[in-house]
């Protein structure tokens, strides 16, 4: 069933507003066009220079504040090494995630439109979580765990469900196309880090602008089917807390330590609550949190 050809019954999943044919198709035909696959091709070096940045320093969880002055540049460059394994560890769950949740909705009703762009979607994020995970081990010795919240799910309407998956997908896409479009072009990183970089950032923005479009259109179909405003308020607290625990997961104890800086948990605390590191949270979601208040979902930061 397609938007305007009746209202689900009681029992049966609610339909998503669909994309657009065109749209997807577009989407479909670019990828198809700029398909490659890093397995065979990626060039990976043997090592990777310890004494150079392995990530951007302004985008570093210290970066600008006290914290920062007082650490040697030889001391910022094991940072930047174990905030880049961060990261990129970051990276290989959040795809796992993206994986489990499109996969689930791949030509179900509802999603017939937009199941051709999940195929492409599903493996390009499949290739890049490839590329996260061997850059991982290889480089770092280890993939950090996985200690992210995960939001409830049970017991919410499955058009609401529906919504909050993809836009929290859109949201985690938007921050780290931010970060990567940065280390791509950052000519103090190693060729490997910036290609790596590029490979996400070029497939990434194909992923946001259908994000942006499916999230604008199923919060329209929530409004159509009669989103209260506490529901409006309920979805805005859901993604508001998404958006707060995404940058917090950024800065973790055991990179800290790795990097041989002392009480990483400490650490961790008093950065998230520095007032230099709100104001860089603030500037990395600006245009994601100007996206969601601007078509009705009510977020802060």
């Amino acid at each position: 069933m397609y938007p305007g050809s009746g209202t689900p019954e009681p029992h049966e999943h609610p339909v998503p507003a669909s994309p657009g044919r065109e749209f997807t198709d577009r989407l479909s035909a670019k990828a198809s066009s700029r398909y490659y696959t890093p397995y065979p091709t990626f060039d990976w070096p043997p090592a990777l220079p310890g004494d150079e940045y392995w990530f951007t320093p302004d985008l570093l969880s210290v970066h600008g504040t006290e914290y920062a002055d007082e650490l040697s540049d030889k001391q910022l460059c094991a940072l930047s090494r174990w905030e880049s394994v961060n990261f990129h560890s970051l990276n290989v769950h959040r795809i796992r995630d993206l994986l489990i949740e499109v996969t689930r909705r791949v030509h179900t009703p509802g999603f017939e439109v937009p199941s051709e762009f999940f195929h492409h979607w599903v493996g390009e994020e499949n290739e890049h979580m490839w590329l996260f995970a061997t850059f991982c081990q290889k480089y770092g010795g280890r993939i950090y765990p996985d200690d992210r919240l995960r939001p409830p799910s049970a017991g919410l309407d499955p058009a609401l469900e529906d919504f909050l998956v993809f836009a929290r997908i859109l949201v985690s896409e938007r921050i780290v196309d931010h970060y990567t479009a940065r280390l791509a072009a950052d000519t103090r990183l190693h060729p490997a880090i910036r290609q790596l970089s590029r490979i996400h950032h070029r497939d990434g923005s194909r992923h946001v602008a259908f994000g942006a479009r499916l999230v604008r259109l199923l919060w329209e179909r929530l409004a159509e089917a009669g989103l209260g405003e506490d529901g409006r308020r309920a979805a805005g607290r859901c993604l508001s807390e998404y958006l707060r625990a995404a940058m917090a997961s950024f800065y973790h104890p055991a990179a800290y330590r790795d990097a041989g800086l002392a009480a990483g948990s400490d650490l961790r605390k008093r950065l998230l609550d520095h007032p230099a590191r709100r104001a860089a949270h603030a500037q990395v979601l600006h245009e994601t949190t100007d996206f969601l208040n601007r078509i009705g979902v009510p977020v802060t930061v």
